[in-house]
Formats: structure tokens, sequence, C-alpha cells
């Protein structure tokens, strides 16, 4: 592998940089979206069953907010109409689609850095390929003579890069596209519970007074 490396010229150090960066950007995804950290499966229905009867401290709304990103889009909510009781259904709803917003954002952190390296990474070794086939046209003699047999060794060197690129580049836009659909379906789970949370809430601001209805 070292002498590969060294062969195909200094266009592969791109390529190497984005390899180490795509595999960090994976492992660290893999981390980050499972479903225990993002939508925890019984999170919903313990929120509910606290604030069946009344609101909960905010010492425990700060608590789940720092349970999961599902506990922080809940906690927004309770905070909501904790601290402004007369809220109204859709001034409720509008906090909780600011908090999707949120949720969003840090649900598809690094995404498009790992689809750049994807699409870039075939482009580069690209790159590396015709600089590797410049320097062996370049370096030929100029009477025309030439060795076949070294000029078909330098441009399987030169075609490395792509080869490399390749390899960077297909499980880089397979994890890409996997990392989309778990993002996605989280952002349903999410929207659907604070759909679910939105009536449960408004049973306490209803009870304020007139303005809340």
């Amino acid at each position: 592998m070292l002498s590969i490396i060294q062969a195909a010229g200094w266009p592969i150090w791109p390529l190497l940089l984005c390899s180490v960066v795509g595999l960090a950007l994976v492992i660290e995804r893999l981390m980050s979206l499972r479903r225990a950290r993002i939508v925890p499966a019984a999170l919903l229905d313990e929120v509910m069953a606290i604030s069946r009867s009344s609101l909960p401290a905010m010492d425990v709304v700060n608590k789940l907010s720092e349970n999961s990103v599902l506990g922080q889009v809940l906690a927004t909510g309770l905070r909501a109409v904790i601290v402004e009781p007369r809220i109204t259904e859709r001034a409720l709803r509008q906090v909780f689609e600011s908090a999707g917003r949120a949720a969003a954002q840090q649900l598809e952190r690094y995404l498009n850095a790992l689809g750049t390296i994807a699409t870039a990474a075939p482009l580069l070794g690209l790159l590396g390929t015709v600089v590797g086939m410049i320097e062996i046209f370049g370096s030929q003699a100029p009477t025309g003579a030439s060795n076949p047999a070294a000029l078909a060794h330098g441009i399987s060197v030169a075609l490395y890069n792509t080869a490399f690129g390749l390899i960077i580049a297909i499980p880089a836009l397979m994890f890409y596209r996997y990392f989309r659909g778990v993002v996605d379906d989280h952002l349903i789970n999410l929207e659907q519970a604070a759909e679910r949370l939105v009536p449960h809430l408004m049973r306490f601001a209803v009870r304020t007074g007139p303005a809340g209805q």
C-alpha cells in the first residue's frame, strides 16, 4: 500500500485526507444518530404520565432537555406552557416547529461534508490520473522512441488515483444516503411526538382562562 501511495504521486494525498475525514464522519454519525440518543422509545409516554395532572417543575424539564433530541423538543414545549400559561395552540405549535428546525439542523450536522467527500473524491482521483498522464507523456523522449512496458506501467500507476477516489466515494455516498434516511425517520418521529403533546399541554393553558381557548 505504501508503495502504491508513493507511486501515485502528490494527488493521492488529498484523497488520503478525504478518506480519514470521511471515516471519522461516518463513525461520529453512527454514534450520534442512534435511536436511543435521538428518540428513546418510552420517553414521550413518561413525559405525558408525569404531566398528567400538573406541569413538572423546571428542574425536571431541564433534565428532560439533557436526555435526548426528543427530550429537547418536548422540554421546549413544556417551558413555553410554564412560562406563558395563556399560550394559544397556534403559538405552541410554532414553538414546536422552531424546536423541530433546531433538531433537524443538529441531526443533519456533518452530512453535507460527507456528501461533499462522496462527490469530490472521484474528481480528485481523476485529477490525479490526468496529472500522472501529463507527467508520463511529458517525460517521453523527443525522438518518439519509448518503452511500451514502461509506458504501460506509468499509465497503470496514474490510474491508482482514480481507483482510490472511487474506493472512497462509493462507501461515502452509501453512508450519506443511509444517514439521510435515518435523519428523515427521526424527524418524522419528533413531529409525531410533538403532535401528541400539543393537545396534552393545551389542557393546562385552557384551564388558566379564556385567553387560552
